[in-house]
């Protein structure tokens, strides 16, 4: 390893020694940026896609501060807090951090909802150097005064603009108001709204920028192409498309769990073997599906948004669309999963005759056409009444278009406001819940923050 790789960056030998032995050679744009900036010890605010080694931006210059200082741990103690917008991505993080640590006396471990705080309290009760957490299951231990954070030195956000989508921004500031005003913090996001611009000023001070964002929204290497199809003929054409065998490893989104849990069922009665995740199933449940899907044991995952960041699976060849997503931005996210680490993939989407606004949306922000599949014609869009735009969807038109009413647009219950206590985390369920619109026509479609 020369100085131009991560031995230039001053770091441990500790764990250029795990680096080398994991096979990471050669930074990436985003660690070329931050690493130096943050072993300086700056605040930082930067923007970079998932999947592009943010994990390891943030992670290795933290590890190499508390690696220089030994001491005795304190009970209920945490040295280095990471939060995570999902229970996948903190399991990712500290996947990644034990990689990291492995020539190290660093103690990490991570909590999420979804499974018993018993064995997590164990974990906490000696104190640990890194923790690892979604929001609000670490506000629940706060509460049971089984964590203490006033010994924090280090604090990153990782996929802020998820959290602030999934209404965890409340949560944020009360876990923010726990920790030492005295720290190294550090904002990771993947978009840049306004409102995480005024999180990065509320908790960071002077910090470095740094931004990543590529100048075209999706990869050059995913070809994309949409089917327009009625709503019902959605699974069938699914099936038929799965006859493919280079359709190897597929990831279907949807918008809500009901159908991502029909279409899995619909699958397995097809004999394609599937699995769904999403925010009602277990931890267990969710981690066995992910185990098997990366193992090759079912060829297709089926998930709502909660997969389109932070499952970092290889050799993803596939990505179906099953419902665009009425958020541009989400798009994006989602066909990401595949084409990873200079890989090639294939985007495919379904748009029936209610989706056609969200299609043009997605092809304004990414500014691409997608191919239309098999000479097909953009369907027109059934016609609504002279005032409908000042009307609410009827009950019909709601659960047809995006859920059940009162769910969001993964089919989770949507709060009162923004800001609104993520109820999934808070009791063992969601990995929070989003307050967005749901089921509404494209005309009636309002602006969120991305």
């Amino acid at each position: 390893m020369t100085d131009t790789g991560f031995a230039g960056f001053g770091l441990p030998q500790m764990l250029l020694k795990a680096l080398d032995e994991a096979g990471y050679q050669t930074p990436t744009p985003i660690q070329t940026a931050a690493i130096p900036e943050l072993m300086k010890g700056r605040d930082m605010l930067a923007l970079a896609q998932t999947g592009t080694g943010k994990t390891a931006a943030f992670a290795l210059p933290v590890m190499a501060v508390l690696s220089r200082a030994h001491g005795t741990r304190q009970p209920k103690s945490v040295r280095a807090l990471i939060l995570a917008p999902t229970r996948e991505l903190a399991i990712q993080i500290q996947d990644n951090i034990r990689v990291y640590s492995r020539h190290s006396h660093l103690r990490s471990t991570v909590i999420v909802g979804g499974v018993s705080m018993n064995n997590q309290v164990k974990e906490l009760a000696g104190g640990v150097d890194i923790l690892v957490a979604t929001p609000g299951r670490l506000l629940d231990h706060l509460n049971q005064r089984t964590v203490r954070l006033d010994t924090v030195s280090h604090l990153v956000l990782d996929e802020a603009d998820r959290m602030l989508d999934m209404g965890f921004i409340k949560d944020i500031k009360k876990i923010i108001a726990a920790l030492p005003t005295k720290r190294h913090s550090m904002l990771f996001s993947a978009t840049m709204p306004g409102e995480i611009e005024e999180l990065g000023r509320f908790i960071l001070h002077q910090p470095a920028r740094v931004d990543l964002s590529p100048p075209k929204r999706t990869a050059e290497n995913i070809e994309q192409r949409v089917h327009f199809v009625a709503a019902a003929e959605k699974r069938p054409l699914l099936v038929n498309l799965l006859k493919d065998a280079a359709m190897s490893r597929v990831i279907v989104f949807t918008r809500t769990k009901h159908v991502a849990n029909r279409i899995a069922e619909f699958l397995g009665k097809n004999r394609i073997e599937a699995d769904a995740i999403h925010g009602n199933k277990s931890q267990n449940a969710r981690q066995r599906a992910l185990t098997r899907f990366k193992s090759g044991d079912i060829r297709v995952l089926v998930a709502t948004d909660i997969a389109a960041r932070g499952i970092d699976v290889d050799e993803i060849s596939h990505v179906v669309n099953y419902d665009l997503p009425n958020e541009p931005e989400s798009y994006v996210h989602r066909i990401g999963r595949t084409a990873r680490a200079g890989s090639a993939g294939v985007a495919i989407s379904f748009c029936d005759a209610t989706e056609n606004e969200y299609l043009r949306d997605i092809e304004r922000l990414t500014k691409q056409k997608l191919t239309v599949a098999g000479g097909e014609q953009l369907p027109s869009e059934p016609k609504a009444p002279r005032d409908y735009a000042q009307k609410r969807p009827f009950r019909g038109e709601q659960k047809r278009q995006g859920g059940k009413p009162g769910e969001n647009k993964n089919g989770e219950h949507k709060h009162a406001h923004r800001g609104g206590k993520p109820q999934g985390e808070h009791h063992g369920g969601n990995a929070g819940k989003a307050n967005h619109r749901n089921g509404r026509r494209p005309q009636q479609r309002t602006q969120t923050a991305h």
